[in-house]
């Protein structure tokens, strides 16, 4: 059955590639021109707003590797550009034919089109994506099921769909027993999940194409599900990875509303079965299983399959792979950094590691300067030196000191999308970006800053997050390419003009609880003394669309919800700064103020006319 299990990885990540890319002709041969859409939609480039350019090469028939690639990557100059289509949409005119734009020799057969999409800059790329070339010979193509039909419940509707050019006749079989013939190009069926073997055994369906020169066979699975065993989750585990001992974990997912949740990993070599099959608590609001067996400090990457469409990683782990920018993270930024497992998966998975090591911590006892007394530097670790990592700026904190800094505001580095940003487009809160090192030398930075005097404030981006994120993309609305309605987190539509990404519902109780974790975890495992909040004016859930004004005026519901925050925050580190980038009206901060949080405010004026004497 193994071998099945292995098809069915191989067929998903076929299907979701092939889906991100539509032709005009539907079926395309190598003497027409061809006109390409790229969605970004799910990819690193969904919320990239730049040119996109393509790497772009073809696969000849039996080979592995791409040949006539057009330009060097990153070269502007060379590469196609793509027009922009908006709605996350690009396109590609591949003109006069595909012979010519990629100066393919007579007698080369085409068997694919390459694709690797990036910004600008090369740092948001997509997976490689394919596109298949018809010829004159037979071909066939499944067009359905896609990923969500992977597994099914007993009397689901599996639509197939299933396409050869070339056809005169077409059949259908599921286990060997024939279901459908036509004297046709194409078949489209309505497949009726029946459980024949009973459950977690394969179900192979079976599409054969004929013509007058021979016949040609593709195949899919489908696998009946059992439900979800129904158990509390053990006492004292969280949601995300609970280590119990050397060689156990359990994870847990909160995923209200959903049907099934698999693990898949390196532990169970990415295959779909009983053993990561994970239990469902009574409200149904909680997934969870224990995996055991596992190598005492050996680091896994792993996955959470959601109703057999859905991949995303732990909301609350502590280090990301990323297939699209963890190749361009040198060995000196990062030392033994985990490959990502290309062609087990697709899209940002996590690592889990039992019995990590420890960061020793040299400086106990740190009190950070009073707000009187602070001078802040505010520092973007991959601009600061050449090296952009932690340890550059422990290098230079000698530099810092002389110029009187007593405080350093880091610029998010928790993970973000792309490596080459600012920051304010996170994604995993729980997991310091690898573009910057490992997270052991961002404490040791701190540990250094303390011993120094200089403490230490991170900024916090929560106002927003983007379309990578696992949260985001759990609840997802496909047909309005937004949050959906259900989302725990995420709002449907922004409730002020200045939002980027996706904005957090700060009156749900689910994101109330997803804040005071995150500001937990990095006042306690990281020794931050406190936080610059980005956008903390975009707190509310007033609709203020259209009217940027209003947006400034008193808020008391956005004042309740910093005094819930910010009362979390002293109770776990009665000193931490709250720092907020505010800027409403001065009623409003006052309040705040008067509740120890601090409201940036603009001294340019005062200070130039200090500097003219």
């Amino acid at each position: 059955m193994k071998r099945f299990t292995f098809l069915l990885l191989v067929l998903i990540a076929a299907f979701s590639a092939t889906a991100q890319i539509s032709t005009v002709p539907q079926y395309p041969t190598d003497n027409v021109a061809i006109t390409l859409t790229f969605d970004a939609t799910g990819t690193a480039l969904e919320s990239y707003n730049g040119d996109v350019y393509t790497h772009t090469g073809v696969l000849l028939e039996g080979a592995t590797s791409w040949s006539h690639v057009i330009g060097s990557w990153g070269n502007n100059t060379t590469q196609p550009k793509l027009t922009s289509l908006g709605n996350h949409l690009y396109e590609l005119v591949i003109a006069p034919d595909l012979r010519q734009f990629y100066d393919v020799a007579a007698g080369e057969v085409v068997a694919q089109l390459a694709f690797v999409f990036r910004s600008a800059d090369g740092g948001s790329q997509s997976s490689d994506l394919f596109v298949n070339i018809f010829g004159d010979d037979l071909h066939l193509i499944i067009v359905e099921p896609a990923q969500a039909q992977s597994f099914a419940t007993e009397g689901e509707i599996i639509p197939v769909e299933a396409v050869s050019p070339q056809a005169d006749s077409m059949f259908l079989m599921v286990n060997d027993n024939q279901m459908l013939a036509v004297a046709a190009t194409e078949i489209n069926y309505q497949l009726v999940a029946e459980n024949l073997l009973g459950f977690w055994q394969e179900v192979v369906v079976t599409v054969t194409a004929k013509n007058q020169d021979g016949s040609i066979s593709e195949s899919f699975v489908y696998v009946i599900l059992p439900e979800p065993i129904v158990e509390e989750l053990p006492a004292d585990v969280l949601d995300g990875i609970n280590y119990t001992s050397s060689s156990t974990v359990i994870l847990a997912l909160y995923a209200p509303g959903k049907e099934n949740v698999f693990v898949i990993g390196d532990f169970n070599n990415w295959q779909v079965g009983q053993d990561g099959y994970m239990k469902i608590t009574p409200d149904g609001n909680h997934f969870w299983v224990q995996i055991d067996g596992l190598a005492p400090g050996q680091q896994y990457i792993f996955q959470y399959l959601v109703d057999g469409h859905i991949r995303i990683g732990d909301p609350y782990a502590g280090q990301v792979s990323d297939p699209w920018n963890d190749s361009y993270i040198s060995e000196s930024t990062y030392p033994g950094l985990i490959a990502y497992p290309s062609g087990l998966t697709e899209g940002i998975a996590t690592v889990l590691q039992t019995d990590q090591q420890p960061y020793i911590w040299q400086t106990e006892n740190f009190t950070p300067p009073a707000v009187t007394d602070m001078i802040v530097y505010e520092l973007l670790v991959r601009d600061f030196t050449e090296q952009h990592t932690f340890q550059s700026v422990v290098d230079t904190l000698g530099y810092l000191q002389k110029l009187g800094v007593n405080v350093i505001e880091l610029m998010p580095v928790n993970e973000f999308e792309g490596n080459i940003s600012w920051g304010y487009n996170p994604n995993y809160y729980f997991a310091v970006d690898k573009y910057y090192g490992p997270k052991n030398t961002l404490k040791a930075l701190i540990d250094t800053c303390h011993s120094r005097g200089i403490a230490v404030v991170i900024d916090m981006v929560l106002n927003h997050s983007f379309g990578t994120s696992p949260m985001v993309m759990l609840y997802w609305g496909e047909q309005n390419n937004r949050p959906a309605a259900d989302n725990p987190w995420f709002n449907q539509v922004p409730k002020h003009d200045f939002n980027v990404g996706f904005d957090f519902n700060h009156e749900s109780p689910q994101t109330r609880q997803f804040v005071k974790r995150v500001n937990d975890f990095w006042l306690t495992e990281y020794r931050v003394d406190g936080f610059r909040f980005d956008l903390s004016k975009g707190f509310t859930q007033k609709n203020t669309l259209g009217n940027t004004n209003l947006w400034g005026k008193y808020d008391q519901s956005r004042i309740d919800i910093w005094k819930d925050y910010s009362d979390a925050i002293f109770e776990t580190s009665p000193e931490a700064y709250v720092i907020l980038e505010h800027f409403a009206e001065n009623s409003e901060e006052k309040v705040l103020s008067a509740n120890d949080m601090m409201a940036w405010g603009n001294s340019n004026y005062n200070y130039n006319e200090a500097t003219m004497g």
